[in-house]
């Protein structure tokens, strides 16, 4: 007899063996059976709990092949500045977090978006000076690439108007008095953010626990980790605690910096490595930045800043070392996921990868680039072709659609977040969300992905229409497509006998409604492994 029973639903398997079924059999954390409902119910015994979906859709467990988990739980309790509009209301938000911390905690995260500031100007550091005089503020643009930091952040820092910008980053300064106006990109984040105390491992438990609950509420049942360069050791030790105590209900697939590949060299350590809740999946680098802090490389320069082409990141410095380090990548055995956004940075590594191919297949290795989001016609059957996964995250191009033409102009917006061409390409998709630079929730990915309407209302039938993809492709992006980009679709990513029982219920049938309703979609019950980690409340009569 079955340990669980799921009966009378809609479940679309994502197994092209067999589409769809209406009830599953559940024996410990795996799938013993899918079928009709009246082939389960014989396996339904005295000890047997019992679903009756009444007639829900259910999925296989959402997969978010790009998040920065640990980050999004800190955030959680952060200021919360992304859907602020102007001056006022950030000076606003900044004061209040003040007032709730002690003299010298750090004010940090916020994720705002100055580009729907009216008028659409980068805060400055005079904006929060006033009301954060004692605590140092650092808090970052939602895409991670630009923060603001207060003339507190820079004292600790050392910044001043005599500091050089460093390479791959930048130190902006006002251009009448010379003296910086609290605005770091890329790189130069790091001449700040060193100076933020470490939070202790209760606190970064604390985070992550919220991070959990975040992702079960919205069917998330496997992640993957980008962690950042400060603080990849202290993920990882985190993940670990919460495993070690039972406490890890989203099942996580780390990345570590490839700078520090060495530690999987002298370990002699093959990915992915770990067990089906916690695994080591490989080595993340970066190849530049992003468009909304202007350092994207791209081949020609941005619209509406002649001189700027963009950055290369530091990782990608001195010329050659990337390839060296993904060279190094194969010999060991690990599978290497690059951050690109910019056409000539996807270009860059996709001739590193072209390369690697000419002396050896490559596939098997599934390398990935994440974000792939600006891309030149002859550069998008090189995904398919190469056998490169394509980690990209619907919800930036809806967001970025309201503004990226002023800064790349229109020609190259053609071919920017082209899910579809990389599928007519052959490539594999895997979805993501990037949060919390973006929402987590993957019915917003896949309503992003479907629709591409923007979030301003403006293009109701979606910008660049020809890129959107089709229900069933974007389900399976982030589902079985998320299981083969992280080596785990013989385990999870389908509704399949044998595979673990990671499933998501939702409050319609997205199959039946009309595709610009699926964002108003909700999860009503997550279940990782047999045990349900989510069920949404009844609203009270």
């Amino acid at each position: 007899m079955a340990d669980l029973v799921l009966l009378n639903g809609k479940i679309w398997t994502v197994d092209p063996s067999r589409p769809w079924a209406e009830a599953v059999a559940v024996d410990g954390d795996r799938i013993s059976r899918v079928g009709t409902s009246r082939e389960i119910k014989p396996l339904v015994g005295r000890e047997t709990k019992v679903v009756d979906l009444g007639g829900a859709l259910v999925l296989p467990g959402f997969i978010d092949s790009h998040t920065h988990f640990l980050k999004g739980g800190m955030a959680l309790a952060s200021v919360q500045l992304r859907d602020v509009t102007g001056r006022e209301e950030f000076t606003a938000r900044v004061a209040a977090k003040a007032r709730e911390l002690e003299k010298g905690e750090w004010i940090l995260e916020g994720n705002w978006d100055h580009e729907q500031f009216t008028p659409a100007e980068l805060p400055r550091k005079e904006w929060v000076d006033a009301v954060s005089s004692d605590n140092p503020v650092c808090v970052t643009r939602y895409d991670l690439h630009i923060a603001l930091a207060n003339s507190l952040a820079l004292k600790l820092a050392g910044i001043t108007r005599d500091s050089p910008s460093p390479e791959g980053g930048e130190i902006q300064k006002d251009p009448v008095t010379g003296e910086p106006t609290g605005i770091v990109r890329d790189a130069a984040l790091a001449l700040v953010t060193k100076h933020v105390p470490e939070p202790n491992l209760n606190a970064r438990a604390r985070a992550a626990t919220a991070a959990l609950r975040h992702a079960a509420e919205f069917g998330v049942t496997s992640v993957n980790d980008m962690a950042e360069a400060p603080i990849f050791d202290q993920s990882f030790e985190t993940y670990q605690k919460l495993l070690a105590d039972g406490l890890l209900k989203t099942r996580i697939y780390f990345y570590i910096p490839i700078d520090k590949m060495e530690l999987f060299e002298e370990l002699r350590l093959k990915t992915p490595f770990g067990n089906n809740w916690l695994t080591i999946g490989g080595l993340k680098a970066f190849a530049d930045g992003g468009v909304g802090a202007s350092t994207a490389y791209f081949y020609e320069p941005y619209a509406d800043d002649a001189g700027n082409r963009g950055l290369l990141a530091p990782q990608m410095l001195p010329e050659g070392i990337m390839e060296a380090r993904v060279r190094r990548a194969v010999a060991a055995g690990l599978q290497a996921s690059i951050h690109a956004i910019g056409d000539k940075a996807n270009a860059l590594i996709l001739d590193i990868y072209e390369r690697l191919a000419a002396a050896g297949p490559i596939r098997d290795k599934r390398f990935r680039i994440e974000h792939a989001q600006h891309l030149r016609d002859e550069d998008l059957g090189r995904f398919g072709r190469l056998g490169v996964v394509a980690s990209v995250q619907p919800f930036h191009a809806v967001d970025d659609g309201r503004w990226v033409e002023t800064r790349i102009g229109a020609e190259r917006c053609r071919t920017t977040y082209a899910f579809k061409s990389l599928l007519d390409g052959g490539a594999v998709l895997a979805l993501g969300s990037d949060w919390p630079v973006a929402p987590l929730d993957p019915l917003t990915g896949i309503h992003a992905a479907v629709t591409r309407q923007t979030t301003d209302g403006k293009n109701p039938q979606g910008w660049h229409p020809e890129q959107k993809i089709s229900l069933e492709e974007a389900i399976k992006g982030y589902t079985w497509n998320g299981a083969y980009a992280a080596f785990a679709e013989d385990v999870k990513g389908s509704v399949a006998e044998g595979k673990l029982a990671d499933l998501v219920v939702l409050d319609r049938d997205l199959f039946a409604i009309e595709p610009a309703k699926i964002k108003d979609a909700r999860v009503t019950m997550t279940m990782v492994g047999g045990q349900v980690v989510y069920e949404r409340p009844r609203p009270s009569r």
